[in-house]
């Protein structure tokens, strides 16, 4: 039987469905919020909400029994028939490396199986690290959105059918790995039709770790290549999970690839329901979003610290919904998609500026659901959508005990947030980085790109936290060539340039 969660989960995304046409990514994650406060969720104990191993070893997927979920079969000659020979509409000229997309089995039981798309990268592609790039919602495509509107080496035209290139595509800087993560999402799927809607964090980061085994072993001259897991919006449970899983059974398991995880980096991701909360309607009075008299009824009656809310709270919250009005909240400054006057050109992404075009999420359904586009990525027949209505049973009110084990393991770990994204602000990053509590070692401080403020970061012991001037939800979509001189500076182990 459902679980109320995961009824409450499915009603409001029933709801959500015919009215979103902005950031479904970001819709979903909100969704999932308003369906967790419904259900009455407070902040969870470590004990309830951290995972567990059998013999007490702290990981990612509490109750999982290793020996019996982790999957590993022989991948020897896969590789060679993944390899794309060229996407549908791609620029004839300019593109000098590498692409690779499939499935990879991650259940055989269930017929579970995962869709990625790999790209290397034109530069040294032997020596440069592995960056995972992992989109969020839950239930939103990394392909559709990481791949194809934000890092990715191209962006979809406005005629929905050819490329352009990315002149700011990070595998300038790394091998980037797009997975489609749950079965579900995207072109990934699963031959038992329970997975959908029995899907959550734990299944979530097991499957992923899954993933990455067998991936390696198609591709391995990568098993020793540096790997940083990235990624934006409810991907703050997914990298974090995942970067844990790895870090306990690398401990654990003798048997399999010992994964060289060196580093993860998350974008205006959900961290911790309380302190996002609180960061989010703390934006939207410092940017003129709400009123003092809503603001000061939010302050007073929602106790963001210990996560209750009464029903006081509730209308106030309600109120400040009201009195933000029609803008897409997932970058307050931007227009929105007009549908009447779409570009039919290129979509340019070689300025420092944002000139993200919004109706972007068009352009990339239409190119991915033609069928010489499936075929070139070796697909099933699908009807693709950005995001997809899978269930979701468990999601920790906090990640910040999760992240703190990573940091404390040594693991680079960068927080970053766009300062136009009022569903997971920057204000929301701040107050879950500071209930860490870690020493400052590097000031409060601009950064540069292109000769102009690209943002400021503040280094602490173990983690670095970033902001990105002019960018939204989507930081590489508003702000591509900062992005890339952030992660650039993040992969290099420094912090991004003073000048």
């Amino acid at each position: 039987m459902l679980s109320l969660k995961l009824m409450l989960w499915l009603l409001f995304l029933c709801g959500c469905l015919s009215s979103c046409n902005t950031d479904q990514q970001g819709e979903y994650l909100y969704k999932l919020i308003q369906s967790k406060r419904s259900h009455k969720s407070s902040h969870d104990s470590e004990a309830s909400t951290s995972f567990t191993l059998a013999n007490g070893a702290r990981n990612g997927v509490d109750g999982y029994d290793f020996s019996k979920v982790v999957y590993v079969e022989q991948q020897s000659g896969l590789k060679e028939g993944d390899k794309v020979k060229a996407l549908p509409g791609q620029p004839k000229q300019g593109v000098d490396f590498d692409q690779y997309a499939g499935y990879v089995t991650v259940d055989p039981k269930a017929g579970r199986a995962l869709f990625y798309y790999f790209v290397e990268s034109p530069l040294n592609s032997s020596t440069m690290p592995l960056v995972l790039w992992l989109n969020g919602g839950p239930g939103c495509s990394s392909l559709g959105y990481g791949a194809m509107e934000e890092l990715g080496p191209f962006r979809v035209n406005g005629d929905g059918r050819t490329l352009s290139r990315n002149e700011y595509a990070w595998n300038n800087v790394a091998n980037v790995l797009f997975l489609e993560s749950p079965a579900g999402v995207g072109f990934s799927y699963s031959n038992t039709p329970s997975d959908y809607s029995e899907i959550g964090d734990k299944s979530t980061a097991i499957d992923s770790y899954n993933f990455l085994l067998n991936w390696l072993e198609r591709f391995p001259q990568y098993k020793t290549r540096d790997l940083f897991i990235t990624g934006e919006s409810y991907a703050g449970h997914y990298v974090p999970q995942l970067a844990d899983t790895i870090l306990s059974y690398n401990k654990l398991m003798t048997n399999h690839t010992v994964i060289n995880l060196k580093g993860i980096a998350i974008g205006n991701g959900w961290i911790d329901d309380n302190m996002c909360s609180k960061g989010m309607y703390h934006y939207f009075w410092t940017h003129a979003l709400n009123s003092d008299e809503t603001y000061e009824g939010i302050e007073k009656h929602c106790d963001f610290e210990n996560g209750n809310f009464s029903s006081e709270c509730d209308k106030y919250q309600s109120i400040s919904s009201d009195e933000i009005g029609d803008i897409d909240i997932y970058n307050v400054y931007a227009p929105p998609c007009n549908p009447a006057s779409t570009k039919t050109g290129s979509i340019s992404a070689t300025c420092s500026g944002s000139d993200f075009d919004p109706c972007s999420d068009d352009y990339t359904n239409s190119y991915l659901n033609l069928p010489e586009v499936q075929e070139a990525l070796h697909v099933k027949p699908t009807k693709w959508s950005s995001c997809s209505a899978v269930g979701w049973t468990d999601s920790p009110a906090t990640i910040l005990p999760t992240i703190n084990r990573i940091v404390s393991s040594g693991i680079s770990t960068l927080i970053y947030g766009g300062d136009t994204d009022g569903r997971v602000p920057i204000t929301s990053s701040r107050y879950s980085v500071n209930a860490l509590k870690l020493p400052v070692e590097t000031a409060w401080r601009p950064w540069y790109s292109a000769k102009e403020v690209g943002g400021y970061v503040v280094g602490y012991k173990g983690l670095t936290l970033i902001t990105v001037r002019g960018a939204g939800h989507m930081v590489p979509s508003y702000q591509p060539q900062r992005a890339l001189t952030m992660i650039s500076s993040f992969l290099s182990g420094k912090l991004p340039p003073k000048d």
